[in-house]
């Protein structure tokens, strides 16, 4: 799909993919009326062999539609809980960190911190189709969180309870952060949308060889089916980029723990 239809509101970009479908779908109409139907020889079980048609290739196309749509809004759903979850990591990494002794437990603190504004005020705006996280500031922020992590040697086993709990909490984040960057990239691939685009030519094109001599009557039905497929289409397009576009996830969630534990403790 074209970069710029991600970047416009998704009410224009409805009406965009709604308005090309059906003029393609509407034009395809008239060139197969004016130029090709009137070739062919029609008896009076055409339309049976042709609905037999439409209905076999509507059964597969739909299934195979229906399939990706539900695969694109369950990757859309676990980036949004990865998000989530990377959040609730920096939360409970924040809280570990404000058991040890100071000044050590003041640094880390300080780095939890400056890595979530990090993930707010940069790393967010950085992730965009084709670019991914480009900025490796967070990579400098956590190495340096790390190496003052492991030079803490605990005097008793309460603080050895402490070390092992924040060393646990540090890692959930590791992990987190790496999967959501690797989401930021996802998105069905270009063989996916050709199977997509084909397969609607396909769906609508076989439903021009009806014979129906009402003109209207035939358009009407296609503009049906169009619009349909446009509907399918734009949905699978608004949840495909889940942090690109007018609706991506947001950064929200880092904001609520910057703001309701990291700077209400500082």
């Amino acid at each position: 799909m074209p970069i710029w239809l991600y970047e416009i509101s998704p009410r224009a970009a409805a009406l965009i993919m709604v308005v090309f479908i059906e003029s393609l779908a509407l034009t395809g109409l008239v060139v197969i009326r004016r130029w090709v139907i009137p070739r062919l020889h029609y008896n009076e079980g055409a339309n049976d062999a042709v609905s037999g048609t439409v209905q076999a290739i509507g059964v597969f196309y739909g299934i195979t539609v229906g399939l990706i749509a539900v695969g694109v809004w369950n990757t859309n759903s676990n980036a949004s809980e990865l998000v989530s979850r990377e959040a609730a990591a920096i939360s409970s990494l924040y809280r570990d960190v404000s058991g040890y002794p100071a000044p050590l437990r003041d640094e880390l603190r300080a780095k939890v911190r400056e890595y979530t504004v990090f993930v707010i005020n940069e790393a967010w705006p950085a992730q965009q189709i084709g670019q991914g996280q480009a900025i490796d500031h967070g990579s400098r922020i956590l190495n340096d969180f790390q190496a003052m992590l492991f030079s803490f040697q605990p005097a008793n086993a309460g603080q050895s309870a402490l070390h092992s709990e924040t060393l646990r909490a540090y890692n959930n984040l590791l992990e987190y952060r790496r999967l959501r960057i690797d989401a930021v990239g996802g998105g069905l691939s270009t063989v996916m949308w050709s199977v997509i685009w084909v397969g609607a030519a396909i769906s609508i094109g076989i439903a021009y060889f009806f014979s129906i001599p009402d003109f209207k009557l035939h358009a009407i039905l296609i503009i049906l089916m169009g619009g349909f497929l446009a509907m399918v289409l734009f949905m699978i397009v608004i949840n495909d980029r889940p942090f690109y576009g007018h609706v991506r996830i947001s950064s929200d969630p880092y904001k609520l723990i910057l703001e309701r534990v990291i700077n209400v403790a500082t």
